[in-house]
């Protein structure tokens, strides 16, 4: 049966360019291709989560221009509950610039905008049946640690995606959230390359199972004490950007529907695998 998720997040718009090779520090590449997406973490894996079933919410924050009307029209067209992301007067809707090679790797640079002026979390996200709340790193420390506490107090399960990496919350951790970092943010907030020693470091932080994602390589999961590596299909990549979100809103969903840990990051590598053989994030 379907379940909730309610994303805490941002709210992007992604300026795509694609080109033959990604530039070195100082270089320009020309050459390429122009195309311009919906984005933000957030709003990426709220996507995801619709698409896997569940009915699926956003809370954040969008400048009060072109931008941010088309990122919600964008969402809304998606079947995302958007009623609960505010608009801010005098903030530009965030923007990501990405290039991505031929090879479908890509580099980032986001500007945030409207997205540090997100909060307080609003307790009526939550009214209804508990499901999962969804938390990524893209919005403010004080949004993300109410909206951890409200989803502890009110039974909703909790994951986080601390992406991009950034010290861990205190309150956060007390609300034990299943952590999805990548590789790369496991190394960063742990400081061990290995990622089933950073797992089990994280899961003593958290007191809860983790998931580290390991691009083409899957994800590995450390539940009760046991590491599993959960191993990706082959698939043609044309761009990898936003396949970790899809990763993150279809574990959502899967976990809100009831399905176990191990089944669920199945489906979720599965979908972030598909995800990388079409352009965008979404």
């Amino acid at each position: 049966m379907p379940g909730r998720v309610v994303v805490v997040g941002s709210v992007n718009v992604d300026l795509v360019v694609r080109v033959e090779r990604l530039p070195a520090p100082g270089e320009t590449v020309s050459g390429g291709s122009f195309r311009r997406h919906g984005g933000g973490k957030g709003a990426n894996q709220a996507v995801a989560a619709a698409r896997a079933g569940s009915a699926t919410a956003i809370v954040g924050c969008v400048g009060a221009d072109a931008d941010g009307d088309a990122a919600l029209a964008e969402l809304a067209e998606a079947g995302i509950d958007t009623a609960h992301v505010a608009r801010r007067d005098g903030e530009h809707t965030g923007v990501a610039v990405i290039a991505v090679d031929r090879d479908g790797r890509n580099q980032i640079a986001v500007a945030p905008g409207a997205n540090r002026a997100a909060g307080p979390f609003p307790a009526a996200a939550l009214d209804g049946p508990p499901g999962v709340v969804l938390l990524s790193f893209e919005a403010p420390d004080p949004l993300l640690v109410e909206a951890a506490a409200q989803a502890r107090d009110h039974g909703w399960q909790l994951v986080c995606n601390p992406a991009p990496a950034r010290d861990l919350p205190a309150g956060l951790l007390a609300a034990h959230p299943l952590m999805v970092p990548n590789e790369h943010e496991a190394e960063a907030l742990t400081g061990t390359a290995d990622p089933e020693t950073a797992a089990r470091a994280l899961a003593a932080a958290a007191g809860a199972p983790v998931v580290v994602t390991l691009g083409a390589a899957g994800a590995l999961v450390f539940d009760d004490g046991r590491a599993e590596r959960v191993p990706a299909p082959a698939v043609d990549v044309v761009d990898t950007t936003g396949a970790g979100d899809a990763l993150c809103g279809t574990l959502a969903a899967e976990l809100a529907r009831g399905a176990g840990l191990g089944d669920a990051v199945r489906a979720a590598v599965e979908a972030a695998s598909r995800s990388t053989t079409r352009p965008g994030a979404r």
